[in-house]
This record gives C-alpha cells, sequence and structure tokens, in this order.
C-alpha cells in the first residue's frame, strides 16, 4: 500500500529474450533458429548474453560460457552484440512507457517497473494499461514482452516471468500470500545457488517452509536478508517505484565447491567472474573507475582491495587485470579461498534513462 492505504497498481515489463529478439527482428536468417548473443563461433570464448528461445530449448542461458553453449547445440549461431541498437530500442520502449506513467524505475536495458496507480490517461486499470503497452511494443516495435502486475514490486516481478514468452499475469491481494507460499525458494530475491542449498539442507523448500520460521530465526540463519525473506512470503513489499534511483555498483562473484590453492587457479575463475562483469556493464550501460575485488577464505575471513583509474571504463582487459593485480597484491602464500567477486563502481551514466541495476548476485 502506499501512504495513504490505497494499494498501489504495480507492472513489470520484462521484454523477452530481448538481444535475440531485436537480431531476429533485424536479421530474417535467423527467425526460428537456435542464436546466441555474445560468445564467439564454435565456442571459442566468451559467454552467452542472451539466448533465443529456440536455443533456450537446449538449456542454453544467459552467462554460459560459449563452449558450454555450442556442446548443448552445435548448430548455435552466435551474433556479436549491437549495444548501441539495443539502447535506442529501450529509449523506445521507455517512450511508450511515457504515454502511461511517469514514475518508471528502469532495471536494465529490457525491464522497468511502472507505478500506474494513477495513470495519465485515466484508465483505471493495470490490466489493461498492461495489455496496451505490450499491444504498443509489439505493434511499432515488433518484439514481445512479458508483463506481471500486483500491489506490489516484488510479487509483479515474479509474476512476469510466469507466462513467458508474451504473457501477462496478475496477481491480486488475495492470492498473494498463497502465491508466496508456494514459490521454491531459489526466486526468493537474493538467494542465489549457494543459500537456495543452504536452505534446503535446513528442509525449506517453498515459501510455506520460510513461513514456519520466526523473524529471529531467519536473521539468525540469513543475517539482514532473513528480515525481507519474513516480510515477502507474507506478501510484504513497500518499495516505492524510484524512477531516479542510480546505481551505486555493478558487480558478480562466485563461491566455489573447493577451496582455490593454485594462484593459477584463482585467475582462471578471476577471468570468468570479469567477463560477467564486462557483460552486465554494456548491459546496463555503465562505466565505472573504481574497481574493488572481494575475498572470502577458507576460514571465513572477507577483504577487499579497491583501485579507482583515472578513466572510467567498460572493457574486459582492464576489468581483469585490475583485478589481477589486486589479487596479487595480497597475500596468496598458503591461502585457499572460498570466495571471489569483482565489483564497478562510481559511474558516469551514459543515459539519462539508465538508473538501475539488478545484477550484483553471484553467479
Amino acid at each position: 500500500m502506499n501512504s495513504t492505504g490505497v494499494y498501489r497498481k504495480i507492472i513489470h515489463i520484462d521484454m523477452d529474450a530481448f538481444y535475440a529478439s531485436i537480431e531476429q527482428r533485424d536479421n530474417p536468417d535467423y527467425r526460428n533458429k537456435p542464436i546466441a548473443v555474445g560468445g564467439s563461433p564454435e565456442g571459442r570464448g566468451g559467454v552467452v548474453a542472451t539466448a533465443s528461445y529456440e536455443a533456450r530449448k537446449y538449456g542454453i542461458r544467459s552467462a554460459m560460457s560459449s563452449k558450454k553453449a555450442f556442446q548443448l547445440c552445435p548448430d548455435v549461431i552466435f551474433v556479436r552484440p549491437r549495444f548501441e541498437v539495443y539502447k535506442q530500442v529501450s529509449q523506445q520502449i521507455r517512450k511508450i512507457f511515457c504515454r502511461y506513467t511517469d514514475l518508471i524505475e528502469p532495471l536494465s536495458l529490457d525491464e522497468a517497473f511502472l507505478d500506474v496507480t494513477s495513470d495519465k490517461q485515466n484508465i483505471g486499470s493495470a490490466i489493461e494499461i498492461a495489455k496496451q503497452i505490450k499491444q504498443a511494443i509489439n505493434d511499432e516495435l515488433h518484439l514481445t514482452a512479458s508483463a506481471g502486475i500486483s500491489i506490489n514490486k516484488f510479487v509483479a516481478k515474479i509474476a512476469s516471468d510466469i507466462n513467458k514468452p508474451d504473457g501477462m499475469t496478475f496477481i491480486g491481494p488475495s492470492r498473494i500470500e498463497k502465491f508466496m507460499e508456494s514459490l521454491p525458494v531459489e526466486k526468493f530475491f537474493g538467494v542465489g545457488k549457494v543459500t537456495a542449498e543452504k536452505m534446503k539442507r535446513m528442509g525449506l523448500h517453498t515459501g510455506a517452509d520460510l513461513k514456519k520460521l520466526t523473524e529471529p530465526d531467519l536473521f539468525r540463519h540469513f543475517g539482514k536478508s532473513g528480515k525481507f525473506y519474513y516480510r515477502i512470503v507474507r506478501g510484504i513489499d513497500e518499495r516505492a517505484v524510484q524512477p531516479h534511483r542510480e546505481s551505486k555498483s555493478v558487480g558478480a562473484e562466485d563461491t566455489f565447491q573447493h577451496d582455490l590453492k593454485n594462484p593459477e587457479d584463482m585467475y582462471d575463475e578471476l577471468r570468468k567472474i570479469s567477463v560477467i562483469v564486462h557483460e552486465r556493464l554494456r548491459k546496463h550501460n555503465l562505466k565505472g573507475r573504481t574497481i574493488t575485488l572481494k575475498i572470502k577464505y577458507h576460514n571465513f575471513k572477507i577483504i577487499t582491495r579497491s583501485i579507482s583509474l583515472a578513466d572510467q571504463i567498460d572493457d574486459l582487459e582492464t576489468i581483469y587485470t585490475t583485478a589481477k593485480k589486486l589479487l596479487d597484491g595480497t597475500d596468496l602464500v598458503e591461502k585457499r579461498i572460498r570466495l571471489l567477486g569483482i565489483s564497478i563502481s562510481n559511474f558516469r551514466m551514459e543515459l539519462s534513462s539508465q538508473t538501475s541495476d539488478q545484477l550484483t548476485l553471484g553467479l
């Protein structure tokens, strides 16, 4: 609810396989074929930024190495990203949103929250507005989007993913608690692979399982995130749509199944993480000056090392070589590393409409 006690009307719009759909729209040879935007032919290097739905049938997913993608589907077509085109299309989508509301919170080039509690055209129905937005995107840009509609951001975002592609899902106030109870724990915000595995070892598989724990129990096991889980599983999410929120950092980290002892293994993992950070910076149209390396040792001690460069950067080689230099500056002798992470901050915004980042979870 908002400050007046009225339920908010929140829409989450998520474009369907955005980069890949643009490439298939613009190149008839790619239509109805498995394509991967990013990576390289025959899996020689790089990662997949987006896969077409035809490629996803083979198990190809974003952030997957092109080598793995090629193994899953030898017929996959690797396409070089055209970020300038994606940014232009994103701006066109934003103009469609602005016909209905100015309360728009972009999460990336291909998704955004809209608060249509009061809409410019006095339509009144969030469901009807979502229908019109989807139709306009289809008619004017020849692309499809999926929409989730609810009274808060968390549920709307989950709802938009239920009937992809080209889907629309409304979850009203009376359905929220039951919906949250049925949600697998890995769908909760902030629950990455490692946390999900921890939850399942505790017998926590769904929102209903989480709901059985008290707030102090959740806090004890999961820290501040536990307090968020306690509220959200009860359908409580009071975060407003923030049209002017700015990204503070973009990053990625990975927790390893086995502690790393060999510096060469550390360098290999650091390069993989650098690739993910690079793709995320490009996706969000961001460049930053400050690079931060995060290290968690086998004894759970965490250290960070940062350096600020003269210019904003987003290129892969600078990210990797700088992070490697920071790692080399630590004591690697007889050290065992459990986690590595890289983040970029101190941004200069390339587009005034690009304001927020959602990709700071672990790999």
